[in-house]
C-alpha cells in the first residue's frame, strides 16, 4: 500500500485542522483554484478528495479518496466517496467535464498513469486543474528539506515537469496561477492569485483535452 495512504488515515483529524489553524491559507489556495474552476452545472470529480474542504467550496460532488479516514470527513461535508486510487478509476470513459487533482500528484505511485486516467474518464474538451507545492518554490524547498510530517513520502514536482508531463498526455490551452508568497505560519492575510509561477508556493495549472482518442 502507498505509505502516505497509512498516514492520512492515521493523522485525517490533524490534517484537516490545520486548514482551521491556516485560514489565510485556505483561502488563498481556494481562490486560486476558483480561478480556473467556477460552480456551475457540470460533472466534476476531484481525485485525492482528502477530507472535502476544497471540494465543497468549489461545488464538487463526488470524490476520489484511498484513505478511508480522510474519506469519512469528506462524506460529512456533503461529497460523494469512492474509496480507490488515482490511477485506476472506477469510472467509464468520458463521465466528466472537469477532473481535479490538488495537491495529490505528489503522493502518487505513478503519476504518468493517474494522468492518463485523468485524460480516460473527461469528455472532449474536459478540463484538468492540478494544484501543486512548486518543488522550486521557497515552500517545496522548505518540505522537501525537512521531509516530515504529511510530505515525509512526498515527490515533489516542479511546476515544468508537471506541464510536460500534461503536453505529453494531450493537453493543451495551458494556464498557470500562483498564489502563497510565504511561510503558512507566517501568512495573516488572504494573499492574492497572479498568473504564472515562480514566486508562489502553491501554483495551479489548468488544461484542457483537446484531443480525444
Amino acid at each position: 500500500m502507498n505509505k502516505s495512504i497509512f498516514i492520512f488515515n492515521k493523522r485525517a483529524q490533524e490534517y484537516d485542522r490545520w486548514f482551521d489553524s491556516h485560514p489565510e491559507v485556505f483561502k488563498s489556495e481556494l481562490n486560486a483554484l476558483k480561478r480556473f474552476i467556477l460552480k456551475q452545472n457540470q460533472s466534476a470529480l476531484e481525485i485525492g478528495v482528502g477530507t472535502g474542504r476544497f471540494a465543497q467550496h468549489l461545488g464538487i460532488k463526488i470524490g476520489i479518496e484511498p484513505a478511508v479516514k480522510m474519506g469519512e470527513l469528506a462524506k460529512k461535508r456533503g461529497i460523494k466517496i469512492i474509496v480507490a486510487t488515482a490511477e485506476d478509476l472506477p469510472f467509464f470513459d468520458s463521465c466528466f467535464d472537469l477532473v481535479l487533482m490538488n495537491t495529490v500528484l505528489c503522493f502518487l505511485d505513478d503519476p504518468e498513469i493517474a494522468i492518463r486516467e485523468a485524460k480516460r474518464v473527461l469528455k472532449h474538451k474536459g478540463k484538468l486543474v492540478i494544484g501543486m507545492i512548486d518543488k522550486n518554490s521557497f515552500l517545496g524547498r522548505l518540505y522537501e528539506s525537512r521531509k516530515s510530517g504529511f510530505y515525509k513520502y512526498a515527490n515533489l514536482y516542479s511546476v515544468p515537469q508537471v506541464l510536460l508531463l500534461l503536453k505529453e498526455n494531450g493537453f493543451s490551452e495551458i494556464k498557470v496561477c500562483q498564489t502563497v508568497f510565504n511561510i503558512p505560519d507566517k501568512i495573516k492575510d488572504i494573499d492574492p492569485v497572479i498568473e504564472g509561477w515562480g514566486k508562489g508556493g502553491f501554483v495551479v495549472i489548468l488544461s484542457c483535452l483537446s484531443i480525444k482518442e
